[in-house]
């Protein structure tokens, strides 16, 4: 098979981002986090935004090109490997990872592998589908459009909005209260969704469909949509962001995410053997960034660097320490399988 470098290129990069964001947590407005600096003065007030830029398509982002590779390998190896080797792969650093974590912290809770045990669902959900139901023909000329990518987001933007009624962002459920898969209501439609469209951009082809003309705009549509985030700090933009905020974030995880797909094809279609060695470590790495951080983050807490050295100091040794750990790990028999 003929490897779309540009893709791997691109999951690289969202991992190194969610590593990044989630490093940057315990010094700003990012939600509840198991560290807190000792010094007050370690705070950046700013961040919020680039937590509110990431929150909004990166995720959803990482579903797309998940459900991306889905087909294909359910048609390659039918249903009963399909699922084998999903639970291998996606269940066993659940239950491990998960396991570690409800043991630490006392309390039912897996953290950020919410997102391994969704796409485990998803894809099982998939599985169950492909029983009853022939697989999408591709034969169609169907490709991105500006268009297109409108009517999705208003779909998805007017769900996320009357959801968010019931709902607000942040706030995480256990289904009916009692089925242990973690959500978050008021971003889960994104990421069903875009776990839809990535089965269908394989299907139909899209992502190599994609014209530049539309890439590009999509991009710049996306860009735009990003800074508008920075550009609130009170007023009339930021009443207006945040009244219509579940449209506006959905506007900007669609555009934002094929025009990052479109940029990473057009420029970054290319590999080297250190690009190859990162591909192969950043599910790992997503999988064991975050009790490596929380274990810097206490032990340089009395450290003095500023709040954004701080910040930038946990990001990047937190970054080469998961990549570093999962290529170890690897080395293990039996572990390529996992991670």
């Amino acid at each position: 098979m003929n490897r779309e470098h540009y893709i791997d290129n691109l999951k690289v990069w969202l991992t190194v981002l969610v590593i990044f964001h989630h490093a940057g947590q315990a010094y700003g407005y990012g939600g509840g986090w198991a560290y807190k600096p000792s010094n007050p003065d370690e705070f950046m007030p700013w961040i919020w935004h680039f937590f509110s830029v990431n929150a909004a398509f990166f995720m959803g982002l990482y579903f797309l090109i998940s459900g991306y590779f889905v087909p294909t390998s359910y048609d390659r190896q039918g249903l009963a490997t399909f699922i084998r080797k999903k639970l291998i792969r996606l269940g066993i650093p659940l239950l491990v990872m998960g396991g570690t974590i409800c043991a630490i912290t006392q309390s039912v809770e897996i953290a950020h592998m919410w997102f391994v045990e969704s796409l485990l669902v998803f894809c099982l959900v998939y599985a169950l589908m492909r029983l009853f139901c022939k697989p999408i023909s591709g034969d169609c000329d169907s490709k991105p459009t500006i268009i297109g990518m409108t009517i999705v987001a208003v779909v998805m933007g007017v769900g996320s909005y009357f959801i968010r009624q019931l709902s607000p962002q942040d706030h995480w459920i256990w289904p009916l209260g009692v089925i242990p898969l973690p959500m978050e209501p008021a971003h889960y439609l994104q990421y069903v969704m875009m776990f839809i469209l990535g089965v269908l951009a394989r299907r139909f082809d899209w992502l190599s469909k994609m014209t530049d003309k539309v890439g590009a705009a999509s991009m710049v549509v996306g860009a735009l949509l990003a800074i508008g985030i920075y550009m609130r700090n009170g007023g009339w933009w930021d009443n207006f962001v945040w009244k219509w905020f579940g449209i506006y974030e959905s506007f900007l995880c669609i555009f934002i995410s094929f025009g990052l797909l479109w940029l990473f094809r057009k420029y970054f279609n290319h590999t080297s053997d250190f690009m190859q060695w990162c591909a192969a470590q950043s599910y790992g790495a997503y999988v064991v960034h975050l009790l490596l951080m929380l274990g810097l983050q206490f032990a340089f807490d009395g450290v003095w660097m500023g709040a954004f050295g701080k910040f930038m100091f946990i990001a990047i040794f937190s970054t080469i320490l998961s990549y570093l750990l999962t290529w170890v790990l690897r080395l293990i028999p039996g572990v390529k399988k996992i991670l």
